[in-house]
């Protein structure tokens, strides 16, 4: 199928980068609102997007997008939709919904309205009164956003920071979406030595190691949509066998990656193993305040902790200021700090020359960018 909307959800303050990674990819004429980016595709550009956009949530399928002031108009809006090109006879559908600053802010009611329009248009479309309920799954979005609303069937499934390798993982692991857009954010490259000073789980090193292979993130787990009739197999087929051709098996990649808790490096390194960059990581348990640093030009991104628990500012503040001690004295390293405390800066001792407000989970958070020289060739 071609002219289709997708839509590239993302989390707050990434949209510029799921954008980018789009372009990266070969899509113009690129629609960028808060949370999302749009664009005209086919079946193979679902598949494609899915396998390979790194900082997205998921991938949405839009149906249709109205205005709509009364249930009686999302109504009959929602049913004069093509649902019956999507969802087959005996598919399995949910509805969710969310609605902000619309006349229908009632989301329950909203779902319910939704979900009877739509079997209302497969009766019509089937001439049946029953469904069975045991075919493909769908789930549909409805969202109300200032009384216009978008009807989007979910092509992703399981979110798209659910690689596949993390088997295990430290308590309030980094989300690999995140993770990515934190080292795409950055000026690190595979030709260059990246450090994780708190790697937990690993997620950055492995999530640098996954972009320095160019292995796309969705390679190794599966989609919603890979059991729907629309999209044929031989789609996925050649998508994910491009994909494996596309790994660069022969770079050598730098990454060092440091924790203090010896079971997060355990943690760390099975997850590594998982995602096919073992080879590509050192890991070692360290005390970030006393690793010491031999290279020139190396890049830091890293997420140290936040002291949210009671009777740990302390620590924090102690901590920030020997990171700040420890880099005073390397001036060609450029720095990247994750951190929900507001006094970073003070604490560390140098203002960032780039902050930028993102979410970590529910969590409120600045990325500290410190930017060194360029390596000299």
């Amino acid at each position: 199928m071609k002219n289709l909307k997708i839509i590239a959800t993302t989390s707050f303050g990434l949209e510029a980068i799921v954008k980018k990674e789009l372009l990266d990819l070969g899509y113009k004429d690129l629609e960028v609102c808060d949370g999302k980016v749009a664009f005209i595709g086919t079946t193979q550009d679902i598949v494609r997007t899915n396998l390979w956009l790194r900082s997205a949530d998921r991938i949405l399928l839009e149906l249709g997008e109205f205005k709509a002031l009364s249930f009686e108009e999302l109504f009959e809006k929602t049913k004069a939709l093509p649902w019956e090109k999507w969802i087959t006879i005996d598919g399995k559908f949910t509805v969710t919904g969310k609605s902000v600053k619309s006349k229908l802010y009632s989301v329950p009611d909203c779902q319910a309205i939704v979900k009877k329009a739509v079997v209302e248009k497969l009766k019509s479309k089937y001439h049946v009164d029953w469904f069975s309920e045991t075919g493909p799954e769908y789930t549909i979005q409805v969202s109300i956003l200032k009384d216009i609303a978008s009807l989007t069937i979910d092509t992703t499934g399981v979110g798209l920071h659910k690689r596949g390798y993390r088997l295990k993982s430290v308590e309030a692991p980094l989300k690999e979406t995140l993770a990515a857009a934190l080292i795409q954010i950055s000026y690190w490259n595979k030709n260059r030595i990246l450090y994780d000073f708190f790697c937990g789980s690993g997620t950055i090193p492995i999530e640098a190691a996954l972009i320095g292979k160019n292995i796309a993130p969705g390679l190794n787990r599966t989609f919603v949509s890979m059991d729907w009739p629309q999209i044929s197999k031989d789609i996925w087929k050649k998508e994910k066998t491009a994909a494996f051709k596309a790994i660069d098996q022969n770079i050598k990649l730098n990454i060092k990656a440091y924790d203090i808790d010896s079971e997060a490096i355990s943690i760390a390194k099975e997850n590594a193993l998982e995602a096919g960059v073992d080879d590509c990581i050192s890991f070692e348990v360290k005390d970030a305040t006393k690793i010491s640093i031999k290279e020139a030009y190396g890049i830091l991104i890293t997420n140290p902790p936040y002291g949210e628990r009671i009777g740990e500012k302390k620590e924090i503040i102690k901590l920030y200021q020997s990171l700040g001690k420890i880099f005073e004295k390397e001036p060609t390293w450029s720095l990247y700090f994750l951190t929900s405390v507001e006094k970073f800066e003070s604490y560390f001792g140098k203002k960032a020359n780039k902050k930028r407000k993102l979410y970590n989970g529910r969590i409120k958070v600045d990325y500290y960018q410190y930017f060194g020289p360029k390596p000299s060739n």
